[in-house]
């Protein structure tokens, strides 16, 4: 087909909408943005008989590809530490991807424009088979894998799971508040325009070093619909930019979207690629070093900065601050050393770390091992059942940290924890930019404005609420993370599942207590909040012998 005939064929379908006027249409997804200045272009005019097509070509070498995989007797070939994380990641990711297409009436609601809306029809498509592949991939892991035990709970676990929590309100944000909040500026613009290259290429590319060649062919597969997504959300960000009312929510929108997906992507993705990986070759690329090709370079400098021509405040500060993070302040690695720690209530194994691990993360981040290495060697030294409690509950100079309240990820890096009374109630944040998103940006009023539809952040948002002061072997049985004999726990802190007298049992972990840090700090009186939020920022919680 050619290219002129596909623009008349786009042109025809324009011409098949129109505007009611006998009646006004209800509003069912609210946006505080207008649109009465914008222009009306879709610059990619995708039409679906060009589209069908395209995507039946990708699906069939995809479900090509799962059927060699079985043939070849690859799930056999793959690392397990590698293959554990996918318990994790696997229950996670299609959620976002549906929420993704549950977003798409929303913007089609919000943005009033018929040209565009063709293309937002064509990605909610995308987002459903996005999901459906990545649960098939899912499946054959848990029928081929030598240990299904966690991917067969995968679904239940994601809801009830501390982890699944933090995913939870990254796909949940796709979807709630406003609508141009939620479908185009934190989905479209920045999590598929900057996010879904370490998600979507960076992580196939370390799956590939690990034997698990299905993985890269499934989210290759994903990533090539990005460049759709993209242009989607940058066509509704010119006609946003169109209004000068819209410049100030935008510029709080950027700041949020921005802050959040990098304090929830990166935890996870840069966890699952430097801790899931066997590959310790000098010449592979760390996270830190992928992360400033393909989102710093990428995204931040080659599409990010060009939007300043329009006037729009970037949030320079942020992007930075989010790379002295993952370089200075070693944010993936305290990340993956609070999932180590609560390994009773994972789903999936974690496997500890060797002397090539140690030489490796030296390497790529100095003074690694100064953090990290005498914790990771009392994690191999407690691994076992019989002598000693899981390591949360042993002295090695570890303590618990604190919930952030609006992303959910822990307050790992200590000293940028923030402490106030919102709403009636004491909460914590993981740094101040969390702290002004819950009380200044997710509100019904924004510099001077009303912003009705601005999304709220409620609920139980610290998991550790809903077992508090229980004890750990009814915790987890509770949740339903024990093994088929009824007694052994799905997660172990080790990949030896050989010798039973080296799995952990729901007898070796009964009458310890379980707390929640946050009811704690609400019980505590004002002196004895500061005095330990002091304490908190000044303790580095970094195991010295």
């Amino acid at each position: 087909m050619s290219r002129q005939s596909l623009t008349k064929a786009h042109n025809k379908i324009t011409e098949l909408s129109w505007e009611p006027t006998f009646a006004t249409p209800a509003t069912r997804f609210g946006t505080d943005y207008t649109f009465e200045k914008a222009p009306k272009k879709d610059p990619l005019k995708q039409i679906m008989r060009s589209y069908f097509p395209m995507e039946e070509e990708k699906d069939n070498r995809v479900f090509g590809a799962m059927d060699g995989a079985i043939r070849g007797n690859m799930f056999r070939q793959v690392q397990q530490r590698w293959l554990e994380w996918q318990k994790l990641f696997l229950s996670i990711i299609p959620f976002p991807e549906i929420s993704a297409a549950r977003a798409m009436p929303m913007a089609i609601d919000a943005v009033p424009n018929p040209e565009i809306h063709n293309g937002l029809a064509v990605q909610m498509i995308d987002e459903v088979r996005h999901s459906t592949i990545q649960m098939n991939l899912k499946k054959l892991y848990m029928n081929n894998y030598i240990d299904p035990a966690g991917f067969d709970i995968t679904e239940k676990a994601f809801a009830n799971n501390y982890a699944g929590t933090i995913g939870r309100q990254f796909g949940e944000g796709f979807i709630t508040g406003d609508a141009i909040t939620a479908a185009n500026i934190y989905l479209t613009v920045v999590a598929e325009t900057a996010f879904t290259n370490t998600l979507f290429v960076a992580m196939p590319d370390e799956a590939a070093a690990n034997g698990d060649y299905l993985l890269p062919t499934v989210f290759h597969s994903v990533q090539s619909d990005e460049s759709r997504h993209i242009s989607n959300g940058y066509s509704i960000l010119l006609m946003a930019l169109a209004d000068e009312r819209n410049r100030p929510l935008l510029e709080r929108d950027l700041r949020y979207a921005w802050w959040n997906n990098h304090c929830v992507v990166d935890a996870a993705i840069g966890t699952f690629i430097e801790y899931g990986t066997k590959d310790r070759r000098k010449d592979r690329e760390s996270y830190a070093e992928m992360w400033r090709r393909w989102i710093y370079d990428d995204y931040y400098r080659s599409y990010l900065l060009p939007l300043e021509k329009y006037g729009l405040v970037i949030p320079h500060d942020l992007v930075e601050e989010a790379w002295n993070r993952i370089t200075n302040k070693f944010y993936v690695h305290r990340v993956a050393q609070f999932f180590a720690t609560g390994w009773p209530v994972n789903y999936w194994r974690i496997d500890g770390m060797t002397d090539a691990d140690f030489e490796w993360f030296e390497d790529k981040y100095p003074g690694w091992y100064s953090q990290f290495g005498k914790w990771w060697e009392a994690y191999n030294r407690l691994r076992y059942p019989g002598r000693n409690k899981p390591i949360a509950f042993e002295e090695v100079g570890y303590e618990y940290p604190h919930r952030c309240w609006t992303c959910m990820v822990p307050c790992l890096i200590r000293e940028d924890l923030v402490v106030d009374k919102v709403d009636g109630q004491w909460r914590t944040y993981c740094s101040e930019t969390c702290a002004w998103t819950d009380k200044v940006a997710f509100r019904p009023e924004y510099e001077g404005r009303e912003t009705p539809n601005m999304g709220r952040l409620t609920g139980q948002r610290e998991w550790e609420t809903l077992h508090h002061d229980r004890d750990l072997a009814d915790i987890v049985a509770d949740l339903g993370y024990v093994r088929d004999d009824g007694k052994t726990l799905i997660p172990q802190p080790h990949l030896d599942l050989d010798d039973p007298k080296k799995l952990w049992t729901l007898d070796d972990i009964r009458g310890i207590r379980f707390a929640s840090p946050n009811v704690t700090l609400n019980q505590m009186s004002d002196q004895e909040r500061e005095e330990w939020a002091a304490a908190y920022r000044a303790n580095p919680n970094v195991t010295v012998a």
